[in-house]
């Protein structure tokens, strides 16, 4: 670690020594213990809010809850400094952090709300319905004693009843095909897993596929058990998807950063007015060091995403592929109350090797920060690259010379445009009914398709169904009329959908990826260019 107070260099894997230096592990970071940090207690110059509060509670015409008020005033005060420093209620604390863990507390299970009935899409592995033998295709009829089925519960009712304290026991009653009476199970809600690496496979002889959801601190270990297996299987090339991937936990991505570069590679510094640089190198003993590599990106691609891609894009390490990503270069620490509510503030930026900050302008408020994505669709953003333009002051240089810049994202080395050859009329009136379709398909074939536990051979299956024919049909009793024009333009994609959802809920996501791979442009791309 360098001597110079205004620097701080870390080597990997020292990296536990960069979390409590900076105090930063993540777009967001979860302190251990639930009180302020010491700054917090230092009185204010300026008593001025408690000083109104107290005159109210004290002298308004009317009754006043005080703890509302603060409430109210909290998010007010942190509007007015970045999109991203954010105040959490009590009750909701502990959901938003959820992601971020890896975990939540509850029974186990995937759901979705089949003609106003909770059915099973799939249980956790490991997790306590799994344990006790609840099954995908179970419908919940009871949860401790209250009739749900055919009351219209939302989704969030659902889990509000289903989710709970680690120890404590739901009693459901389920129907099950095949059984005339209703199935009992009291169920002890556990610790449940969230898995933020999605899937990862072989796509040919020597290329892998990794996807990562979000990044949480169970995520670089999912990472490496996925990187390890493609290695065992003699993966030389691989992708790394990061589309739609909005962040989470920092350390996460500068683990992952470190298995594919070289000792003393800088993979991020933050600074703040308060923090002084703080420095992440690689340590030289990451597992991918050497073979080709391309990841994924596209608008979706925010915060940690962007640390990892830009890593390896101003490193040189990689290419980068797909459309230019969100642009979040602010780092937040979360600050927890004793009441159980907390928030997070932004207390740095973080910038990549090159020295950029891509955090994109919000000096024009947060409305237009935030819409900023449907700025860039109404200019064309995302189907050419030519309507991107980047100033001077923004260009910076990589390792091996190249220009890259800053200031709102990173943008990808191969762009790749929104595939819009395929949509049609039909296909965007009929859109809302695959899911439908291919959850109700699954279900009255299920114990058919449980016969097919390999993705081939499930997907030479369904190619014999006819399903794209019993989809129309479907659509049809829906009121959507059939449109062979519409099906010209659009069948393919329609029926490449249908596949991957139903594959999905019976093989889960090795199922569904390896389908929808056949319609996915920017997927099919980074393939062709690893080839060449």
């Amino acid at each position: 670690m360098s001597n110079n107070n205004s620097k701080k260099t870390v080597f990997l894997p020292l990296l536990v020594a960069f979390s409590l230096v900076t105090g930063i592990l993540i777009g967001i970071y979860l302190p251990r213990k639930n009180d302020l940090p010491q700054h917090f207690g230092i009185k204010s110059k300026s008593d001025k809010v408690n000083m109104v509060l107290n005159r109210i509670e004290s002298e308004y015409v009317d009754p006043v809850d005080r703890n509302e008020l603060v409430e109210t005033a909290i998010p007010a005060i942190l509007k007015k400094l970045d999109p991203h420093s954010v105040y959490f209620p009590a009750k909701e604390l502990k959901r938003a952090n959820e992601s971020i863990l890896g975990n939540f507390e509850g029974i186990g299970i995937s759901f979705n709300m089949l003609t106003d009935t909770i059915l099973v899409i799939s249980t956790i592995l490991g997790g306590p319905s799994e344990k006790l033998g609840v099954q995908a295709g179970d419908k919940i009829l009871y949860v401790n004693d209250s009739l749900v089925a055919g009351k219209q519960i939302s989704d969030e009712d659902v889990m509000g009843m289903l989710k709970g304290p680690r120890g404590t026991v739901v009693n459901v009653k389920i129907l099950r095909r095949g059984y005339p009476e209703l199935l009992s199970f009291n169920i002890t809600r556990d610790k449940i897993t969230i898995y933020s690496v999605d899937v990862a496979y072989m796509i040919d002889g020597n290329t892998g596929y990794i996807r990562i959801n979000n990044f949480a601190e169970s995520t670089y270990a999912e990472f490496m058990n996925g990187l390890k297996e493609l290695r065992a299987k003699g993966m030389t090339k691989l992708i790394v998807d990061l589309r739609g991937n909005s962040g989470g936990v920092m350390d996460a991505s500068i683990q992952i950063a470190n298995e594919f570069l070289k000792k003393g590679d800088l993979i991020v510094y933050t600074k703040g007015r308060a923090r002084v640089r703080s420095e992440a190198r690689a340590s030289g003993s990451g597992e991918f060091e050497t073979g080709e590599l391309v990841m994924l990106i596209d608008e979706g691609s925010a915060s940690a995403s962007e640390i990892l891609a830009g890593a390896i894009q101003d490193n040189d390490r990689g290419s980068i592929i797909g459309r230019r990503s969100f642009g979040k270069g602010l780092v937040q620490e979360q600050v927890n109350f004793p009441d159980g509510s907390g928030m997070r503030l932004t207390m740095a930026r973080y910038y990549t090797p090159s020295g950029r900050s891509i955090q994109k302008p919000y000096n024009e408020g947060f409305e237009e920060y935030y819409d900023d994505l449907n700025i860039r669709l109404n200019h064309r953003e995302f189907e050419t690259s030519d309507s991107i333009h980047f100033a001077d002051s923004l260009k910076f240089t990589t390792v091996g010379g190249r220009t890259v810049y800053g200031g709102g994202g990173i943008m990808p080395d191969k762009f790749v445009p929104v595939d819009t050859s395929g949509i049609s009329s039909y296909f965007m009136k009929v859109r809302p009914l695959i899911y439908s379709f291919a959850l109700t398909y699954t279900e009255n074939n299920r114990e058919m398709l449980k016969k097919y536990p390999e993705a081939d051979d499930f997907e030479k299956f369904l190619d014999k169904q006819s399903l794209l024919d019993q989809f129309v049909r479907y659509a049809s009793s829906k009121n959507v009329k059939p449109d062979p024009e519409g099906l010209k333009i659009s069948g393919s994609i329609i029926h490449t959908q249908i596949k991957a959802y139903i594959a999905r809920y019976i093989l889960d996501n090795k199922g569904f990826y390896p389908i929808w791979e056949e319609i996915d442009t920017t997927l099919k791309y980074a393939i062709e260019y690893l080839k060449k």
